[in-house]
């Protein structure tokens, strides 16, 4: 996985807890103004997903690679430990 350093908030302590934006609905069904898809379609736009942390083995940053245990890691990277 890639990220930011911006993106790495300390204390959330779990992608449950995260607020995920629900983008507008047209993202998906217009192109350039023009409907792509039927009439009354209904849509899941979300700005983001989270990804289970079983599926992730390292988070490259700007500053560095995080690796498991990432509490300690990531905290290491975000405050230039």
């Amino acid at each position: 996985m890639a990220a930011p350093i911006a993106t790495i908030d300390l204390t959330t302590l779990d992608g449950e807890r995260i607020p995920i934006e629900q983008r507008d609905p047209s993202e998906v069904t217009h192109i350039g103004g023009t409907r792509i898809a039927p009439e009354g379609i209904e849509v899941c736009n979300p700005s983001f997903d989270v990804t289970p942390c079983r599926y992730i083995t390292a988070i490259i940053t700007e500053r560095g690679v995080a690796h498991p245990p990432y509490d300690r890691s990531l905290r290491d990277l975000v405050l230039g430990e």
